[in-house]
């Protein structure tokens, strides 16, 4: 397990939540998270925190328990209110290489926010700029920045729709509905 003064010198970081407010008076915090597992969080695990100030420190997990769409958790060296209240704002992250790994045809959303999107034939249609998740499928929000008049293009995440997605070259390549563009 990394010590705590390393894992404040990581730089290839992924954001995964964020402290919203203290809870209680022993120095839990409210959190956040971007993430639909909790595996992240666990007791032990070490993160690293952006603080509104930008200064990073990185805190042990004490404890985390879900709640109501947020997570309370307790770093076990944060022991009271005011200490919780200074985290408010900040940042949670954990290092990349310490992901899970997915299985093949799956990806992160960080791996795919930026990708250049095209059709079949080879028309450009952007950037993917964000992702929505709906319940039944993700949507990929897609927009060309070259052409200030172009409409964000909404592109369901279905096998059907999503041909292929190739993060070496950078590109996602889409067989679009009829009507959609």
């Amino acid at each position: 397990m990394k010590s705590l003064n390393s894992v404040a010198n990581f730089q290839d970081v992924i954001q995964i939540g964020k402290i919203v407010a203290p809870h209680g008076i022993r120095g839990a915090v409210k959190v956040y998270s971007f993430t639909e597992s909790t595996d992240l969080y666990r007791v032990g695990a070490v993160l690293l925190l952006v603080l509104a100030d930008k200064r990073r420190v990185a805190h042990r997990v004490k404890w985390v328990k879900a709640h109501k769409g947020i997570l309370r958790l307790a770093f076990e060296e944060i022991t009271d209110r005011n200490q919780a209240e200074t985290l408010t704002g900040s940042g949670i992250f954990v290092e990349k290489k310490s992901l899970p790994i997915l299985d093949d045809d799956t990806y992160y959303w960080f791996e795919l926010i930026g990708l250049s999107v095209f059709t079949t034939d080879g028309q450009f249609l952007g950037k993917l700029e964000q992702i929505i998740a709906t319940g039944s499928n993700d949507v990929y929000v897609v927009k060309d920045r070259r052409n200030r008049s172009a409409q964000e293009i909404l592109i369901p995440a279905l096998k059907t729709v999503v041909r292929q997605i190739d993060l070496a070259k950078q590109r996602i390549e889409v067989d679009l509905p009829e009507g959609l563009i």
